[in-house]
């Protein structure tokens, strides 16, 4: 697949590099003991920038109209899920070591309150780098995509499995956000698009396995500074991840907005 356009970023990332990384380790101690939801706000020293705005790329099926198709899995029955490994039409199952994804939506104008009642849009490419509904050899699928709603601690959680690397880009997934659920049907109704980026060491693990052959020789070839979503910083979106390929994966990133 082409290499994706750059789009503007919204912001300069502010936080410098160890800062940062000491925010994403507080973030994630907080999703595995008290994730924010409390609605009194995490507080200042712990508190994200709102995540940047990227490309949903050329294959979101979000009714907007990308490759020169109007696709919109959004309208399906049953597009509203956790589990995002099988396809609602042919039961199909994607390949692939399981993942399991947690997104907690904070308000960064408000010491990052938890965002109950929103939506997310998810979705990502295959084990082998092609994504559902566009690629040739899996056109009828539609899995890997999904919505969740936040809950009162304003988290989401998807089951899927960890994408591929194809040519071009870093291991990466695309979401975006909605105000509430009922407008989750067309991009038009989007507040912020963004994509997370996944961390190298665990792709390198993953990547050795067999069902993800040609991707180890992508990532060889591309890095976070040559990525043209995620070349002007990506602290913000690198997911935090542990597990094992024999046990499946967990990730967790918390996705700053400013509301």
């Amino acid at each position: 697949m082409l290499t994706r356009p750059v789009m503007d970023r919204r912001r300069v990332l502010s936080l410098g590099l160890l800062g940062a990384g000491l925010l994403v380790g507080c973030r994630a101690a907080s999703l595995a003991g008290a994730v924010p939801g409390t609605g009194t706000g995490t507080g200042a020293a712990d508190c994200p920038a709102p995540i940047p705005s990227e490309t949903a790329g050329p294959y979101p099926a979000n009714g907007s109209g990308a490759s020169g198709q109007s696709l919109n899995v959004l309208t399906r029955s049953g597009i509203v899920r956790r589990n995002l490994r099988k396809s609602l039409g042919s039961g199909n199952v994607a390949a692939g070591i399981p993942l399991t994804l947690t997104l907690a939506l904070v308000n960064t104008g408000a010491s990052c309150a938890a965002l109950s009642g929103y939506a997310v849009y998810l979705w990502h490419c295959t084990a082998d780098g092609q994504y559902s509904m566009y690629s040739a050899d899996i056109v009828g699928e539609d899995y890997l995509r999904g919505v969740q709603a936040s809950g009162a601690d304003g988290t989401v959680t998807f089951t899927t499995v960890v994408p591929g690397c194809y040519a071009g880009r870093w291991p990466h997934i695309h979401f975006e956000v909605y105000p509430t659920l009922a407008s989750a049907t067309s991009a038009s109704n989007k507040i912020q698009t963004s994509q997370l980026a996944l961390p190298e060491a665990t792709c390198r693990e993953v990547y050795a396995t067999p069902a993800y052959s040609a991707s180890l020789g992508n990532l060889s070839r591309i890095s976070l500074a040559r990525d043209n979503v995620f070349s002007d910083g990506s602290t913000a979106q690198m997911a935090t991840m542990s597990g094992s390929a024999s046990a499946g994966y967990v990730a967790t990133l918390t996705v700053g907005l400013a509301r």
